[in-house]
């Protein structure tokens, strides 16, 4: 058990070291493009590019690790995402840093792909639990503790360039220096988008949703902090305190759906995002407090809409199909993250910077919609029909793996969620 413990340590140490990088990452070329007055469409566009990357990634990963195996290809993987990170201030424009963001989603893709497929092959049916726990809180405080990394002054603007390449550098030093061998290659399987929809048209919905939402806030919500007259201080703190909140919402929140129609919950959670968003997008910089505030409140409500859709299509599914699902979901997630930049920027261009805010207000009170209908269609299970709510990160199908609520037994996921199967008969929508 202690080498155990040692060994998973070792693996999330690496994943925390290397998302306190990537997280800094993101948001200091927000702040960078909107210092340097770049309209928000070029900024969205730039940081969409790394969401495609996160796609194309998440398809062609698997490869990389069956040709050379996990440590190798983390190994260089890392290497390419630090050697992109140095590479943004020789190249200050908006096309080289959307080639730049497109590589670095591509690598990360991978890296994730590694550690999840390693933590799932070494973690035993009674320690699943626990470990998809800790990974999930390593991902979010990650991320948050990398947004505090911005208050380190930078005068000739190269530094924090510097540092986040280090910190991606040393994510590989716990990998390459484990004594464990690595897990075997992930096997591919299908989920297509058909039959996903057919089991679950709110859980596939609800994720497309999610991805516009956070796609556009991980994209453009340094932009907004910038142009509402923030400092770096004010940026970083709310860019935390909305990841912050996001990991420490969604519990309460997601316990809470299990005891009612799941439909329901996320119909009202999507009018509090819009509720919440609108609220944002009329505060300006000279009410930071209030900014602040909020700020925490909006990542609760924002980053639990992803987990609730896989929870709620999971309600209807066997457990041996969890992981083919949620692969499916994550794609549906990545490609709404990929949109959500460019529909946001084209709502700030007409505004102003509040357009963010009014773009996921919009997509709030769309999906509300939507589950309002889906509601219409098909009476609700009974409750105690309802699996248990379970917090998800957004990495790769991979992670799906380690859902306690999935079987142990299941390897294969999806990495062709788009292509649908012929043969495939819908269960009936709910």
């Amino acid at each position: 058990m202690r080498q155990t413990m040692i060994y998973f340590s070792a693996l999330l140490t690496a994943m925390a070291f290397l998302l306190m990088g990537t997280g800094a990452l993101g948001t200091l070329l927000g702040l960078r493009m909107a210092l340097a007055g770049y309209p928000s469409w070029i900024a969205g566009l730039v940081m969409s590019a790394y969401f495609l990357g996160l796609i194309l990634g998440t398809f062609t990963g698997h490869r990389m690790i069956a040709g050379v195996g996990h440590i190798r290809t983390f190994a260089a993987l890392a290497s390419a995402l630090s050697a992109a990170t140095l590479a943004h201030p020789f190249l200050i424009a908006a096309v080289p840093w959307a080639a730049l963001r497109f590589l670095e989603g591509f690598c990360l893709a991978g890296l994730f792909m590694c550690t999840e497929s390693w933590l799932n092959e070494r973690a035993s049916n009674e320690m699943r639990g626990t470990i998809f726990a800790l990974y999930q809180i390593t991902v979010y405080l990650a991320q948050g503790v990398g947004q505090l990394l911005l208050n380190i002054s930078d005068e000739g603007g190269f530094g924090l360039f510097v540092i986040t390449s280090i910190l991606v550098s040393v994510a590989v030093v716990p990998v390459a220096l484990t004594r464990v061998s690595a897990p075997t290659p992930p096997v591919v399987a299908r989920f297509g988008f058909r039959r996903l929809y057919g089991i679950s048209p709110l859980g596939m919905a609800g994720s497309f949703a999610s991805g516009l939402l956070l796609g556009a806030f991980y994209g453009l919500g340094p932009y907004f902090a910038q142009q509402v007259g923030m400092d770096v201080a004010g940026t970083t703190q709310f860019m935390g305190l909305v990841i912050v909140g996001g990991l420490a919402l969604q519990w309460p929140l997601g316990r809470f759906s299990d005891r009612f129609d799941r439909r329901t919950v996320i119909c009202a959670l999507s009018i509090l995002i819009a509720v919440i968003s609108g609220a944002i997008a009329l505060l300006t910089g000279s009410e930071l407090l209030r900014l602040l505030l909020l700020a925490p409140v909006f990542g609760g409500v924002v980053f639990t809409l992803y987990p609730l859709s896989v929870s709620h299509a999971n309600d209807f599914i066997d457990p041996g199909d969890l992981v083919p699902m949620s692969a499916g979901l994550l794609i549906a997630y990545g490609i709404g993250a990929m949109f959500g930049p460019v529909g946001a920027a084209g709502i700030m261009e007409q505004t102003g910077p509040g357009g963010l805010f009014w773009f996921c207000a919009l997509v709030g009170l769309l999906i509300a919609g939507f589950s309002a209908w889906r509601m219409r269609m098909r009476p609700a299970i009974p409750t105690e029909d309802q699996g248990n709510f379970q917090a998800m990160p957004r990495t790769t199908p991979m992670v799906a793996e380690l859902d306690p609520r999935g079987e142990p037994d299941q390897a294969e996921f999806d990495f062709q969620a788009a292509v649908p199967e012929p043969d495939a008969t819908p269960a009936d929508p709910v």
